[in-house]
């Protein structure tokens, strides 16, 4: 078990964390939330013994590992795979030794400690790791050299997997992941034998590979049970009781001082006064927990272009003389929402520089509309801001005529106000530099925004702002991202991109996780295909007019939800309900009653809209 006793520790003397404590028992999966700047890493680097504690205590097994992914494999000409089989120090100390041992009871113990811990079979389970991380076989065996930063932290996060200790502590191990290598950790860490304690903004693996949430809050430690959905529901619920009884309070106070107030040089009051000024001194204040931080995307909006923004006919890309993808048939107009599944190296990256006009086709015809703009975010961007500039001289360079004022107003519209915007990028956090990055991609208005997984280093507060700016967002929308969240609440549309070609995905996102997680992707999928009866798919006229028709009666409905607005506001008036006023009341109170009746056919016709464009789709 894992406890943490009245913990305490300050950074530059600002206190962090204050007399926390929490208890896990050994097995347990948890994962650990709290706001950016809460703590949540130093926490990780006490419980490794990295800092030392100012108070309290931090107690473990005796002789219990802790293992966790601190930084990058260095550049080496070691393979993937003795990599992580190195990682597993017990084991590579032991078969080094055995290579030179003489005595024949130390062979004796050291070959039966090597059966102990599965030693023989270590080969394979280090590749099944690294397959689940995105590695092919022919990869695995090449120098660690061969590979970028962000593939070597895939192998530094392999090595700990496969060492097993006995505490795991993940700090956001799906940043460097795609979607099929985020969803196998998610199994994985499910699976995990040992305890594991796991910070991460991805609500998914909050939901299903933990169960229980350690947040970290107010320089307090709490353990929820249940995964992110739980807590959220439970937070809310807590907060609400508190808010509640705040305002009880602050009520009662106010009844007490204003007896206190009136009656304190009264002689013939002067006791219950008295009496009154000690109850308010030994009233302990209800503090409701403080909102979480709104974050803010606002994303300008682009004029309308005729359908379609971008046609292709028999297309074909690739680098070089080697073809990627070939016989593209494909249309985005620009109410689409559409997320690109498949496998790493099938050709999403690909997919999306042709369609940002960083790749010109190498065959087929490719038209775009002529007024086109695209907006385009990929991870590496982040990476690529001049650390040495504030944010303000980033959009100063893109908008030199642009006055002061205005250019810090479109910081403050992605969340980077006064402080940040005069701070040197180096300065900034993952999720500041990322939001600088996504104000940069789209501050031309782009009829098509390109996203290259943009919820790295993003909060969940700021995960789902994006949501809400991506629903409303005017432009058409392509989405590469490991976070299902995000793909679930924005995509209405899906690709895949598979053996060189790109066709649209007919089931939802559950089955395509369901695919990636089945030992035979292609075996579940024509056992899905043979229990399903052949539809006739609709036509894309037949789906435009769908989605038309459900557009309208949302517009409808929000119509009639001002109007509501406006008549309870109206019905709200004290006046109204004089008896001068009775007449007036009843009219209102008809009104009302109408524009309601009229709500609720419209969200019914809402609703059939709705199934039949999704029926439509399938």
């Amino acid at each position: 078990m894992l406890s943490i006793s009245d913990l305490s520790y300050s950074v530059d003397g600002r206190p962090l964390i204050v007399g926390a404590s929490a208890r896990i028992p050994t097995g347990h999966k948890v994962g650990l939330v709290g706001r950016n700047g809460s703590g949540k890493t130093t926490l990780f680097r006490l419980i490794r013994g990295e800092l030392a504690l100012e108070g309290g205590s931090i107690t473990l097994p005796s002789r219990a590992r802790i293992g966790g992914v601190a930084q990058e494999v260095p550049s080496s000409a070691t393979s993937l795979l003795d990599t992580v089989l190195e990682a597993d120090t017990e084991r590579a100390g032991l078969m080094a030794e055995a290579e030179s041992a003489s005595d024949p009871a130390r062979i004796a113990e050291i070959q039966a400690r090597l059966a102990d811990i599965d030693a023989w079979s270590a080969e394979g389970r280090a590749s099944a790791i690294l397959k689940g991380l995105g590695f092919t076989h022919e990869e695995m065996l090449r120098p660690c050299s061969d590979f970028s930063g962000g593939w070597r932290m895939r192998v530094a996060l392999a090595g700990v997997l496969f060492a097993q200790p006995d505490l795991l502590l993940l700090d956001e191990p799906t940043n460097y992941l795609d979607l099929e290598g985020a969803l196998w950790l998610e199994s994985y860490l499910a699976k995990y034998p040992r305890t594991v304690i796991v910070i991460s903004h991805d609500r998914g693996l909050l939901n299903r590979a933990v169960g229980a949430i350690l947040h970290l809050d107010e320089q307090k430690l709490t353990l929820y049970q249940g995964g992110y959905d739980t807590f959220a529901r439970t937070r809310a619920e807590q907060r609400a009781v508190l808010v509640a009884e705040s305002k009880k309070q602050d009520a009662r106070r106010a009844h007490l001082q204003a007896f206190v107030d009136r009656f304190k040089a009264k002689a013939s009051k002067a006791r219950q006064a008295q009496s009154r000024v000690k109850m308010l001194e030994k009233m302990q204040p209800i503090t409701a927990p403080a909102e979480a931080a709104k974050h803010v995307f606002t994303f300008p909006v682009p004029e309308e272009l005729s359908p379609p923004i971008i046609a292709m006919e028999g297309v074909s890309v690739g680098y070089d003389q080697t073809v990627i993808l070939r016989r593209l048939n494909l249309r985005i107009d620009q109410d689409d929402r559409i997320a690109l599944l498949g496998r790493n190296g099938e050709g999403k990256s690909t997919l999306s520089k042709l369609l940002a006009d960083k790749l010109a086709p190498m065959g087929g015809e490719m038209v775009r509309s002529n007024k086109l703009r695209v907006g385009y975010f990929a991870q590496h961007q982040v990476d690529e801001l001049h650390l040495d500039e504030t944010p303000i001289q980033h959009i100063r360079r893109l908008r030199p005529t642009e006055g002061e004022p205005r250019l810090r107003a479109r910081l403050a519209g992605f969340g980077l106000m006064a402080d940040q915007a005069e701070t040197v990028v180096g300065r900034l956090s993952g999720g500041q530099k990322a939001r600088l990055s996504l104000l940069l991609a789209t501050i031309e208005a782009p009829h098509l925004l390109i996203l290259d997984e943009p919820t790295n280093h993003l909060d969940i507060e700021s995960r789902e702002a994006l949501v809400e700016a991506l629903t409303a967002y005017t432009g058409a929308v392509i989405l590469v991202s490991h976070d299902m969240h995000l793909l679930s609440l924005v995509a209405d549309r899906l690709w895949l991109v598979k053996d060189g070609g790109v066709a649209p995905y007919q089931d939802d996102l559950d089955s395509y996780r369901k695919l990636l997680l089945s030992d035979s992707p292609e075996k579940a999928a024509k056992a899905r295909e043979r229990k399903q009866p052949e539809k006739k798919k609709a036509t894309r006229e037949q789906l435009q007019a769908l989605r038309s028709e459900v557009r309208k009666c949302e517009q409808r409905v929000e119509k009639l939800e001002e109007m509501r607005e406006k008549l309870s506001k109206k019905l709200a008036d004290p006046a109204l309900y004089e008896d001068a006023r009775r007449g007036e009341l009843e009219t209102w109170n008809r009104k009302y009653a109408e524009v309601m009746d009229a709500v609720d056919k419209a969200e019914a016709l809402w609703m059939k809209a709705s199934e039949a464009h999704d029926k439509a789709k399938e």
